[in-house]
Parts: C-alpha cells; sequence; structure tokens
C-alpha cells in the first residue's frame, strides 16, 4: 500500500491526476471540453475511468457520497455526449455540454480535496475525517468557484456563437 492507498486507488488516482490536468488544460486552451478534440476526448476517457474505478472503492465503508459522485459522473458524461453528438437540443446543445462535462471537474475536486487533506501528511493529516466541519465551506467555495467559471464559459459559448452543426463539423 502506498500513502494508505490499494492498487486499485493508486490506479484512480493516478488517472485522475491525468483526468484534471487535461480537463483544465482544454478549459484553458478551447474554453470548453469536447470530443471534438485531443485533450477533450483525454479528459473525458480518463475521468469514465476514474468514476467508473470510485465504485471500486470501499475504503470508507460501504456506498457513500464519493460512489454517488462517481455515478453522477458517468450520468454527466453520458448525458453531455449524447447531447454533443446529437444536437438533441439544438442551439443549446453546446450550452448543456458544457454543463455536463464541466461539472465532471467539480465532481473530481470534491472527493480530491477530502482525500488529500484527510490522508496528507503522511501520519498527521491536516484534517482528521472526511466528516470535519471544514469541508462545508470548502464545498461551498469549490462549488461557488465552478459557478463563476462555468457562467465565465457560457457567456464564452455564447459570444462565439458558433452554430452547434458548424462546431461539431469543424473541430
Amino acid at each position: 500500500m502506498w500513502l494508505g492507498l490499494t492498487p486499485l486507488g493508486v490506479f484512480h488516482t493516478a488517472v485522475s491526476l491525468i483526468a484534471l490536468v487535461s480537463g483544465f488544460w482544454a478549459l484553458a486552451r478551447y474554453k470548453e471540453i469536447s470530443l471534438a478534440n485531443r485533450l477533450g476526448q483525454l479528459y473525458l476517457l480518463s475521468t469514465l475511468v476514474v468514476a467508473a474505478s470510485g465504485l471500486g472503492i470501499f475504503q470508507h465503508g460501504g456506498f457513500g457520497p464519493p460512489h454517488a459522485l462517481s455515478i453522477l459522473t458517468l450520468l454527466a458524461i453520458a448525458a453531455g455526449a449524447a447531447t454533443e453528438k446529437t444536437l438533441l437540443l439544438g442551439r443549446w446543445s453546446r450550452y448543456f455540454q458544457a454543463i455536463c462535462y464541466s461539472s465532471t471537474i467539480l465532481f473530481h475536486l470534491i472527493p480530491g480535496f477530502t482525500e488529500s487533506l484527510t490522508r496528507l501528511p503522511l501520519g498527521k493529516p491536516l484534517v482528521p475525517s472526511a466528516d470535519a466541519p471544514i469541508f462545508q465551506p470548502l464545498y461551498g467555495t469549490l462549488f461557488f468557484i465552478f459557478l463563476i467559471g462555468l457562467t465565465l464559459q457560457l457567456r464564452w459559448l455564447q459570444r462565439s456563437a458558433v452554430p452547434p452543426v458548424a462546431t461539431v463539423a469543424a473541430r
């Protein structure tokens, strides 16, 4: 065991770091996550692997909030991909896709912060447990930052005003 993680936990953590780097890079470069570019594909595939592998981790007992976030992540990826590929919502498809895909970054950060703060530094973690009172304001802050980022992203998408059909075809 490394840092108190099982082999599945080590794999899960390593892939989640790949996902976060590629996701933030895609957002910085393209202002959105999309299946139409390699960074978006890497982010979505690694996020899918992280969410699926997270369902097999029961370090804190049975089914819990991290498992619920894994399921929400899988649903968000499926909904975003379906909308991106079919343009089911017409001109609103790109906005819905952005909401779905970008929300998965928040779903990475919540358990990521929780696990990091309750495990590090080794032997004397900063926070004693996932139930510590510090997490409620931390999650609220992450959600607030997410809403600001999502608002900026949606405004950028609105200003770019590329029709959805042209967007998918041009990428």
